[in-house]
């Protein structure tokens, strides 16, 4: 795949998405299904007895609460009614937040392409207001050059079939950076991912040219920091974790923690018991690391190695 081709596709779909909607709708329906367990919970109701007084199936309430099932609007009435909700303004947001909840996110190009349980997290990713991401072995995805991507997904897909997966990536990165607010990102790498010269056996300028870009996009962009972990820190919380992201949010819904490793991906919600451990490894990895001016120092070096 060309570079012009990559990035010709990213302009389309500019002109196509000209306003990025700041929080997206699987934020929206989080904050929902937040507000619906919140009300529920105050009248001190469970989810069988509710179900039972509005003649629902068992586990209606629970595919509605667990994000597996959109709620109609009839349905959402017939419960702010239960919940004792009459407050016309209330009423207004709830429905308001329904109906964003129930739009389609850009990411939904990608829907035969890529695993719905992705594209969720990409949509929490879409809406965050702040990104903190530990990388072992790779570049993240939301710095990669397309050429870059290229050469790490030839390694493990079909060639022909990794135009939509580059794609995917650029769009993320312009849509994030394209939001009237975009969101803090924070990365941490090991030394390791900048010292693999990804690429050399097809073109050994892709590594160094992703370093420089990198280093660009750090110094053109105070929203963004990355620091290295490096070699001489010893062993650290990261070689144990593996990649994660931890994503937060200005509008009080709890922190997701993604995680990947190879095909293996998981997500988890600001309820889980785990996310607390990998907030304080975060932490842990960035008191290693070198500071910002060190690191692109770093990776300066490196890439000059490389070229």
């Amino acid at each position: 795949m060309r570079r012009r081709g990559v990035r010709g596709w990213a302009a389309k779909r500019r002109r196509r998405w000209s306003a990025v909607d700041q929080r997206g709708p699987v934020v929206q329906g989080a904050l929902l299904r937040r507000k619906l367990v919140e009300l529920r919970r105050r009248r001190d109701l469970t989810q069988g007895e509710v179900a039972g007084r509005l003649e629902w199936h068992p586990s209606k309430l629970i595919r509605i609460e667990g994000g597996r099932t959109a709620v109609s609007r009839v349905d959402l009435d017939a419960l702010m009614r239960l919940y004792g909700v009459t407050d016309s303004a209330d009423m207004e947001k709830l429905h308001l937040l329904n109906q964003e909840a129930r739009a389609k996110g850009w990411w939904s190009d990608f829907k035969n392409e890529v695993s719905n349980a992705y594209l969720t997290y990409i949509g929490f990713e879409a809406g965050a207001s702040v990104i903190k991401q530990f990388q072992p072995l790779a570049i993240p995805g939301l710095l990669q050059t397309p050429e870059y991507a290229e050469s790490l997904c030839r390694t493990v897909g079909d060639s022909s079939d990794l135009g939509h997966l580059i794609r995917l990536r650029m769009v993320r990165q312009e849509n994030l950076r394209r939001r009237s607010s975009p969101p803090d990102e924070t990365f941490v790498l090991d030394e390791a991912a900048i010292r693999r010269h990804v690429g050399i056996r097809h073109d050994r300028s892709i590594m160094p040219a992703q370093l420089r870009h990198v280093i660009e996009t750090v110094e053109c962009n105070d929203k963004i920091s990355l620091r290295i972990v490096p070699f001489a820190a010893g062993s650290h919380a990261g070689m144990y974790r593996g990649a994660f992201t931890l994503l937060s949010f200005d509008n009080g819904l709890g922190d997701i923690l993604h995680r990947e490793n190879g095909d293996i991906q998981e997500t988890l919600t600001g309820e889980d018991s785990r996310i607390p451990a990998f907030r304080n490894d975060f932490e842990s990895l960035l008191k290693e690391a070198l500071d910002t001016g060190e690191s692109l120092a770093l990776i300066a070096q490196v890439a000059e190695s490389m070229a």
